[in-house]
């Protein structure tokens, strides 16, 4: 395998909605390119970068996934990246590796929902776009306005700047070729061929005035930017071919222009010619700007202890570190994959200098040491070994001991630490339930292996319900993770309904007097406190305090009466659902010489607080998410109809182009089956993202039905 430099390498994410062909695109690019011998389909599992076995069933895109071309003296790394709105988290991850977006619009639908969302995404993260309209075999390309009104939709929406670079050949037999608005040259293809095409002199005749009306805007669009590319677009009517494709390089690279082509990946047409494109307009690593760092290093020198560590993190000072093989190596791992076989495989991001094989490498995050054996990059999920990887390429290594996803790796001495996107947090919870003893003993560690490969998943046991608890982007995320679960570590698991964490606390002040004695021989049991119960504002949780006076209750005893109070409260009220928001005074009580101990103040205190939270009006409280909902815009009505019949309340209408965003928020139990009922009624074209946002109180009628199927807590101290 050649050694690339940093100014041979491109890396290009693949981003944009859901079946508009990513994958099918790349396995098109990898064999116009000859890396295969035949190209990959989704459907029948041959796709290169669509090996997991639940994509593979489910035939979506669901993380991650690397593959290269070498294409002409360049190597091009390429990231497949999920559309479904549930792993957007995904696509946002694969931007911090790369120094391009190439965003693929489907021919048929035009820009959708989650395409929006990846832009944006580019967008913040300052990566260049592409824009590809992909599928143009498809009868329907360009929908029904054609090709004209998807153009006009792009300049809507992200502007005149979004302009075209070819023109497609589409004749009675379908997509053809492309026009090259730079060179004004045609291609023509043979569908279904490698994707390599020949070049022809000439022009369609149908196509001959639009092309050259194209092409002069494209120049003047190109030479806006520049003075001097404007004195010579004055003088000479035209920028010379080779002024041209710098300037247009540089436009792309300043996010200035964002050029759109035209491709079928299903059929193979035109994508050797976005090979060329990639090469000579994508920009290189070398040339992005250095990359935001923080140094633990700096923290140590600026107060003077010569310590400061990686668990510093939050404090740390911010500066650059330059993508370049003269810096000291240093490399960010932005993906785990968990192999049964080959175990876990780091893929990572060489930030500076050059990563050799065998060489030993520093976790600045964790302080540990790394061995590089096997120093790879990878092709879908098969490692091709390679020597070294200079800055700013892409490469994989596996079975390292203790690192994981978002560490930084360097020589000793020159610690840097480079932050990862942040992870949304987990919509919705399931219970689940192993099938036997042997699937409880498999669960946590299989489990563990699967979080060291989505962030997004949370694990934990209920200490209310004692049930295992998995969290996730929503029902088809979990789903997936229960089904990995028993086909790679055959660990079965019952998904039980999610569950809604409701929470109780109380509306009104009130007081209340709890006694326990127990006398059977000897030392008996004596606690005796009366409290205070006052409502808090949400989220301010619950607070403690003592007003005895005069020696009421001895000092030692008083946190016996808050342990007590505390216990209570975690086991509810009305429905068994921790009680917050509260606070709770003791002010009085008696004690006995002989009999009073803590744990019988503990008793009294749990006592006191049941008879409070009944004349304390105990109510439910319910999780309240904040809900992003994309659609197109003739079912913004259905959309808001139906929101108000889940107790929402929406907080503003937004409009993209042809896509509406409501914003809202809504109860989490009326969410729970909101993906299916959005597919239905947007037939497939609408998104959706919630996270958690605040707690309110439940309505009178919704708290009686769930009051009814909950069992009420029973204190064991009550006899």
């Amino acid at each position: 395998m050649k050694t690339y430099q940093g100014s041979e390498i491109r890396n290009v994410a693949v981003t944009g909605h859901a079946h508009s062909g990513k994958t099918t695109l790349i396995s098109a690019l990898l064999h116009a390119a000859k890396m295969t011998p035949a190209q990959g389909r989704v459907h029948d599992g041959t796709a290169v970068t669509a090996y997991d076995e639940e994509e593979v069933a489910r035939a979506t895109t669901m993380q991650n996934a690397v593959a290269f071309a070498e294409w002409q003296g360049v190597k091009i790394n390429f990231v497949d990246t999920p559309g479904f709105h549930m792993f957007c988290h995904e696509a946002r991850a694969a931007l911090l590796p790369v120094e391009s977006s190439v965003v693929i619009v489907n021919a048929q639908n035009g820009v959708e929902a989650v395409t929006e969302r990846v832009w944006r995404y580019a967008e913040e993260a300052n990566v260049p776009r592409i824009v590809v309209i992909n599928q143009m075999d498809h009868p329907k390309a360009g929908g029904g306005g054609g090709l004209s009104a998807l153009i006009e939709d792009l300049h809507e929406r992200w502007g005149r700047t979004c302009t075209p670079v070819q023109l497609p050949i589409v004749d009675a037999n379908g997509f053809q070729g492309v026009v090259d608005l730079i060179t004004m040259e045609a291609f023509y293809y043979t569908p279904n061929g490698d994707g390599r095409g020949k070049i022809t002199g000439e022009i369609p005749a149908n196509l001959a005035h639009q092309a050259k009306e194209a092409h002069e805007a494209l120049v003047e669009l190109v030479a806006e930017g520049k003075d001097e590319l404007m004195e010579e677009f004055f003088a000479q009517g035209t920028i010379p071919e080779q002024h041209l494709i710098t300037a247009l390089h540089e436009a792309i690279r300043e996010d200035r222009i964002f050029p759109v082509l035209f491709c079928s990946g299903e059929t193979n047409v035109a994508t050797d010619h976005l090979l060329d494109f990639l090469k000579v307009y994508a920009p290189a690593p070398i040339e992005r700007a250095p990359i935001a760092v923080r140094t633990p290093a700096m923290a140590a020198a600026s107060n003077g202890n010569g310590g400061g560590t990686a668990t510093d993190a939050p404090e740390l000072p911010t500066t650059t570190r330059a993508v370049a093989d003269s810096e000291p190596p240093a490399l960010v791992v932005f993906k785990t994959m968990s192999d049964p076989f080959a175990g876990r495989i780091s893929f990572f991001k060489v930030v500076s200098g050059t990563v050799k094989n065998d060489a030993a490498f520093e976790n600045y995050t964790r302080r540990g040491q790394e061995k590089f054996s096997h120093l790879s990059i990878m092709q879908g999920r098969k490692a091709v070994e390679v020597s070294e990887l200079h800055a700013g390429d892409i490469g994989a290594i596996g079975k390292l001991k203790d690192t994981l996803t978002g560490d930084t790796l360097g020589v000793k001495g020159s610690d840097i630490l480079v932050d990862l996107y942040p992870v949304p947090e987990p919509a919705m919870t399931y219970a689940i339930e192993p099938k036997s003893r042997a699937d409880e003993d498999k669960l946590a560690p299989a489990i563990h292996k699967l979080m060291e490969e989505d962030l997004l998943i949370r694990f934990y046991r209920d200490p209310q319900t004692n049930e295992f608890l998995i969290a996730g982007a929503g029902q088809p995320h979990i789903e997936a993770i229960v089904s990995r679960l028993k086909k790679r570590y055959h660990a079965e698991v019952t998904l039980k309904s999610p569950k809604v964490p409701y929470l109780e606390t109380i509306r009104a002040r009130g007081e209340a007097h709890g006694r326990h004695k127990k006398q059977s021989g000897g030392h008996g049991q004596f606690g005796d406190c009366k409290i205070r119960m006052e409502p808090q504002p949400r989220g301010a949780g619950f607070e403690f305090a003592s007003e005895v006076f005069g020696g009421a209750i001895p000092r030692q005893f008083i946190p016996a009466i808050e342990k007590g109070v505390v216990e209570a409260a975690a086991r509810g009220h009305l429905a068994g659902f921790p009680v917050v928001d509260f606070k709770a005074i003791v002010y009085d009580g008696s004690y006995h010489d002989v009999d009073s101990n803590e744990m019988s103040f503990k008793t009294a205190g749990r006592l006191a607080f049941k008879k409070a939270m009944e004349v304390c009006k105990p109510a439910l409280l319910e999780p309240v998410m904040k809900v992003e909902i994309e659609a197109p815009d003739e079912f913004a009505g259905a959309i808001m109809g139906d929101l108000s019949g889940r107790r929402g309340r929406p907080q503003g209408m937004t409009s993209k182009g042809k896509t509406t965003v409501v914003n809202a928020e809504v109860p989490m139990a009326e969410m729970l089956t909101y993906g299916t009922q959005l597919t239905s009624m947007t037939q497939g074209k609408g998104s959706y993202r919630m996270e958690m946002d605040h707690y309110d109180f439940v309505p009178q009628l919704v708290a009686e039905k769930i009051l009814a199927n909950a069992k009420r807590p029973v204190d064991e101290e009550e006899e």
